[in-house]
């Protein structure tokens, strides 16, 4: 399924490009273009703007180098995105970010996009949210022997998930955990998490 992406390029005046594009945004980053960013202001104003149109900002990500810089900012709502929300936080963020020059170093283009139906799963709400739903996921530490983990998350609470693993017919992977366990693990040992779609 393709992800709603709308573009607009940054630094004043330039003309918004709206499309459709697979993929996803990944984890924020620190440098832009070899030069340091205020990911956290950067990551206030577009969280700000998201709040304003009802929709929740997931991910941040600054990348790519010369004419290639790119600002990926990530959103959804319980309803899902539509190509309406992604223009309307695109065209906002972007005069907010040009008027406080809060991307140095010239242009760079803004990709407004959602998270699409393998969303990573972040932060405490994201688990609380998606409790039921299939997911994939992978510990810091190994938990019982394993560190790579895919089931049915039962629950979330006091910092911990507890994960029913699926049954299935292939035999797990060594490093995997086997079907049928239920397993808590700490939301801190968690090194990242996704949901599964389920067609």
């Amino acid at each position: 399924m393709g992800l709603h992406l709308c573009r607009s390029a940054g630094n004043r005046g330039s003309v918004e490009r709206c499309s459709w594009r697979n993929g996803s945004a990944t984890e924020a980053g620190r440098r832009f273009d070899g030069v340091m960013a205020d990911v956290e202001k950067i990551r206030g104003i577009a969280g700000r703007v998201a709040g304003t149109y009802g929709v929740e900002l997931v991910e941040l990500e600054l990348k790519g180098g010369g004419k290639a810089r790119t600002l990926k900012i990530t959103i959804d709502k319980p309803e899902g995105i539509t190509h309406e929300d992604c223009a309307n936080v695109s065209r906002e963020v972007s005069t907010i970010l040009d008027v406080e020059d809060a991307v140095a170093g010239g242009s760079y283009t803004l990709e407004v996009s959602s998270p699409g139906l393998d969303r990573k799963l972040l932060k405490a709400e994201d688990y609380q949210r998606f409790a039921g739903s299939r997911v994939k996921l992978m510990t810091r530490e190994p938990v019982n022997g394993n560190r790579h983990f895919e089931g049915r998350l039962e629950n979330f609470q006091d910092g911990k998930l507890t994960l029913e693993t699926m049954t299935g017919k292939k035999k797990p992977k060594p490093g995997h955990a086997q079907t049928g366990q239920k397993i808590q693990i700490e939301l801190a040992n968690v090194e990242r998490a996704n949901v599964v779609p389920e067609i």
